[in-house]
């Protein structure tokens, strides 16, 4: 399977926007509800991403680059 590297970097970038979006949104002043949609709606495009960069490069090639691309956004 030959993946296209430009896909591949735009799914990895989503990963990680998707996943700092959520992290960020457990700091912010959002509450209840309105917090838990936006946090769910958040890993719902992660997955999303992550079932399409796996159509790319396959499971095993796959998880590396996610966790690449989730500690690349890790707060310190």
């Amino acid at each position: 399977m030959t993946a296209n590297k430009s896909e591949v970097a735009r799914l990895t970038a989503q990963i990680a926007a998707e996943y700092e979006a959520g992290v960020q949104a457990l700091r912010g002043p959002m509450s209840g509800n309105a917090r838990h949609d936006f946090i769910v709606a958040k890993m719902e495009g992660m997955e999303r991403a992550r079932v399409a960069l796996v159509a790319q490069v396959g499971e095993e090639n796959a998880m590396p680059l996610i966790i690449e691309a989730i500690e690349s956004k890790k707060p310190s």
